[in-house]
């Protein structure tokens, strides 16, 4: 898993039943929307991460481009913090033999 993908869970994991649009999550993660929303797309691929357009009248009256919301499944916040935490556990085993043993 890539950091940009770990990134882009954590923040979503902050909100596990919120709504976020794209640009939040851009902002949250410091990454930019070329990297978050290919991101959003394979998780909603895998289903941890599913997704609606706003109602079309919200952006008219508002004067901005239609948002479009990205949220945890249920089964895709259990999965994300699963793959998190395997995604940690190696870096702390860094410069440890097969034994666990100091190399």
């Amino acid at each position: 898993m890539t950091l940009q993908t770990q990134l882009v869970l954590r923040a979503l994991l902050q909100r596990p039943t919120d709504e976020q649009y794209g640009l939040e999550v851009c902002a949250e993660t410091g990454l930019p929307s070329g990297t978050v929303y290919p991101i959003m797309a394979r998780l909603e691929q895998v289903r941890w991460v599913e997704s609606r357009w706003e109602d079309p009248n919200e952006h008219i009256t508002q004067n901005r481009p239609r948002r479009r919301y990205y949220r945890l499944t249920d089964e895709g916040a259990e999965q994300a913090r699963t793959a998190l935490a395997r995604a940690h556990r190696p870096s702390r085993m860094l410069g440890l033999g097969m034994t666990g043993e100091l190399a």
